[in-house]
Formats: structure tokens, sequence, C-alpha cells
């Protein structure tokens, strides 16, 4: 090896303090979901009040859970975070299938989505960048006994453009991958807050807006709901504030490079969930002290908070609300980026993926790993099936958050010696009712939304003979 070659790091740089942590929990939350779910569930609930609940019992939800992988990620301060948490309570198997969704689904298609989100919203300030604008000519091509059409669109090329270069900046090392976080989770909260400040000082409907419509008489198509259809409305409803929270645990992945995680991870869990509920339901507060309600409901394609801004500076105001949300989405995909990498390192160290993703590079971190992420999420970006698979994931995502909790339990009858540097509050009541509540809203989508969750259990099990695979191949190597 020549003197001016680094030779690959033995492990990880403990790079991440309380801040850095904390900001990669919010910046990684924080994406496109509050700017625009907010209308569709105003339609779906037709009462402020009950859009209101709709928001804070997923916030009251993600808090506990938070509270719960306390406990986990002190205990267990392992890369891969909550695939190591799953293995370690349940089995490898349990792991493996949480693995395998957030690699196929999970990560990559928010992924995917998010920097589509971005540059979407770039389109509104570069008009050249869209949907229907071609990136380069279109091709057809045969294969498998049928032709196919390959269309590259200006938008989908600044997408996989983002990726490409947020897994590059990732790849120089943890410190390169934590300025960008810092710094647009920074300006991402900045952005929510100033849109909170403008919308406080309109204030002309300050006093009309808690005596609209009756605000706690929720209706859908001009028929009241009540009773069983009304909380299973809100069950289903709900898919998008638990969306727009979710990623919350993605800081666990990154335990490694955590400085004495076993008081920054429970603090970073916290703070940022809690930061980030408050700025969302205060966000939805807003909306209704400045528009109408059916302002809302009906805002073009969904973009409430561009209405607030327009509202508040004309035209412009939907350029700066655009500017927002792109310096929202990319510090997410960041965020997102970087920890879904160590998953993937820890299912290669314990032979269950690709064994090149188990190594670091000079600079500590999985660089293989970021790649094979990056060209998962190209491929899904290209194909446009992101969406309809994120349709799935919400019910994947809470099955495993359910099975993560349920491994507090199991590990206090397992291993009731190890040692627990934090002990989650309230146990076991706090953590059951937190299982209870998600198990509840995961019960109301099979049987209300059958289409958009047993796809997504589906893909879950579909991991299985995955598994097998890779055990044979441990097998034949040993």
């Amino acid at each position: 090896m020549s003197v001016t070659e680094k030779s690959p790091q033995a492990s990880f740089v403990r790079g991440l303090g309380l801040f850095d942590s904390t900001a990669m929990v919010a910046g990684s939350m924080i994406g496109s979901g509050i700017f625009i779910v907010t209308a569709a569930m105003a339609r779906d609930l037709g009462s402020p009040g009950w859009v209101l609940i709709a928001w804070i019992i997923p916030v009251l939800l993600t808090l506990m859970g938070a509270a719960c992988y306390s406990e986990l990620a002190a205990m267990l301060p392992k890369a891969g975070g909550q695939y190591a948490f799953l293995r370690e309570a349940h089995g490898p198997v349990v792991g493996f299938l949480y693995g395998w969704t957030l690699f196929t689904v999970i990560q990559t298609g928010t992924i995917a989505a998010v920097s589509v989100a971005f540059a979407k919203f770039l389109g509104i300030l570069v008009p050249e960048i869209s949907a229907t604008a071609a990136a380069m000519p279109d091709a057809t091509m045969i294969a498998f006994g049928r032709s196919w059409h390959l269309h590259l669109s200006t938008q989908q090329a600044t997408a996989i453009g983002a990726v490409i270069f947020l897994t590059l900046n990732n790849s120089r090392g943890i410190e390169a991958g934590k300025v960008v976080q810092n710094v647009f989770t920074t300006l991402k909260v900045g952005a929510l807050l100033a849109l909170i400040a403008i919308g406080l000082s309109r204030g002309a409907n300050l006093a009309a807006a808690w005596h609209m419509d009756p605000f706690w008489a929720p209706i859908a198509n001009g028929v009241p709901l009540s009773g069983v259809a009304l909380w299973t409305t809100l069950g289903t409803v709900m898919v998008g504030s638990l969306f727009s929270l979710d990623a919350w645990n993605n800081l666990t992945f990154a335990t490694e490079e955590v400085r004495q995680p076993e008081k920054t991870l429970p603090r970073a869990l916290l703070l940022g969930t809690l930061g980030v509920g408050a700025l969302y339901l205060v966000t939805n507060i807003v909306y209704m002290l400045v528009l109408p309600f059916d302002g809302i409901q009906h805002a073009a394609e969904d973009r409430v908070a561009t209405v607030v801004m327009e509202g508040a500076f004309g035209a412009i105001g939907a350029k700066l609300m655009a500017a927002a949300i792109m310096v929202s989405t990319f510090g997410c995909a960041n965020g997102i980026i970087m920890a879904g990498s160590r998953v993937l390192y820890a299912m290669a160290k314990d032979g269950l993926f690709f064994a090149k993703a188990g190594e670091l590079n000079q600079y500590g971190v999985p660089q293989n790993a970021l790649w094979m992420q990056a060209l998962w999420t190209v491929v899904l970006t290209l194909s446009g099936s992101y969406g309809d698979l994120l349709d799935y994931v919400i019910f994947a995502a809470l099955l495993f958050y359910v099975l993560t909790v349920a491994g507090i339990f199991v590990m206090r009858r397992k291993a009731p010696n190890m040692p627990r540097p934090i002990r989650v509050w309230g146990y076991p009541v706090m953590p059951a009712l937190y299982m209870l509540g998600c198990t509840v809203i995961m019960i109301n989508l099979l049987i209300y939304k059958p289409t958009h969750t047993w796809p997504g259990l589906a893909i879950v099990l579909s991991g299985l003979p995955v598994y097998w695979f890779w055990q044979r191949r441990i097998g034949q190597a040993t």
C-alpha cells in the first residue's frame, strides 16, 4: 500500500453529539407532509376539531414510541438500531424481515418520494423541471419478449441527482453528512417557525376560527359521522399524520456513531419527537386560524401552507413556500440516506446481505451500503412505483414498531440482568398502551383499507424466501 492510500476504518467514528443527534431525529421527520396532508384529512373528517385529534393521537403515540425505544437504544447501542433490537428480542428472522422491508420499500421508497418532492417544488422556481419535460430523448427497448418505453423527465433526473449528491457526500464521512443535516434541519425548523409567526400575525380569522361550522361536528360527503363510522374514519385518516411523523427511529440505526449513546440517544429521541410534534400541532392550528375550513379542504394540489403564504405575500408567497419545502425535503432525504445504510451494514455483518455492505471505507462509513441503497432508490424513482409502495408501508412500519416495543417485555424476561441505563417511564403500562394504540390502527386499516394494508403485509412476508436463501449461503460458507 502506498503512503498516499488510506486504509478502511475498523469501526465507526463517534461523531454525533446531542445537537447532531436531535437534528437527525427532527430532520428525518420533517419532509413535505406537514405542508400538504392536512387538506386530505380535512376533506375526510369535515371537522376542524377532529382534524386536530387526528394529529394529536399520532403525536402522543410517537412520543410514547420514542420513550420506549430509549430503553432499547441505551441497552443495545449497536449499528442497525431497530434491526438489532428486533433480532435480539425476537430472533434473526424477524430482524431480517424488518431490514428487508426497510431496504425494499420503507427507506428507499421514502428517499425516492422526498427527492421527487424536492424536484417538484424546485420546478416552481425553475419551470424547466417538470414531470412532462424530457431530460433526454425517449427510447424503446425490447426485453423479456415485450417492448418497453423509456422516459426520463427532468423531474426524475433532478430527484436522482439529489440522491446521488447526498449519497456521495455521506460517503465522505459522518462529519460531512451531519453538516448537511444540521444546516438543513435548522433551516426547515426556521421555515416552520416563520410560517407559524406569519399565520399568528394574520389574526383576521382568529375569533371566527373557533366558531366555524360546528367545530366538533365531523361530516364526510355531506353525511354526519358518528359512532363506528367516525372512529374508523379517524383511524384511516391518521395514516397521513403518522407518515408525516415517521422516521423518528432513524437515529437508532446510527447508534455506533453517537457519542455517549446511553445518554445522548434517549435525550435526542425525546427532544426531536417532542419538538417536531409541537411544531406540527401549532402549524395545524395556524392553518385553521388563517384559512376558512373549506379553504384548507380545497387548497390547490393540497398545498395548504402555500395558500397561507400566498395570502400573506401574494404570488411571491408560493415561491417562498416552494423554497421552504425544497429545504425541508432535501434535509429529510439526507437524514434517511445516512441512517438507512447502517441497517444494511448490520445485516451484512450477520451474513444476511451482500458482504460488501458490511465494509467501512477510510472515513468510517459503509460506503458500499450507501450506494446499494441509492441504486434501488433510483430504480424506484424511474419506475414511479414508490408512491404506490409508500401507501402500503405505514401498516408494515406500525407492525414493526409494535414488535420492537414488545421487545422491551421480552428482553426484561430474557436478559433481566443486562445493564439498562434508561428504563422506560410507566412500565409496563406505557409500552402496553403504545402497542394497543398502534394495533387498533392496524386492525382498522386491515378492515377498512385492505388494498393499502394486505400488500404491505405481503411485502414483509416476501422476505421469507430471501432469508432462507441467505441462510443457505451462510451454511454453505461454513
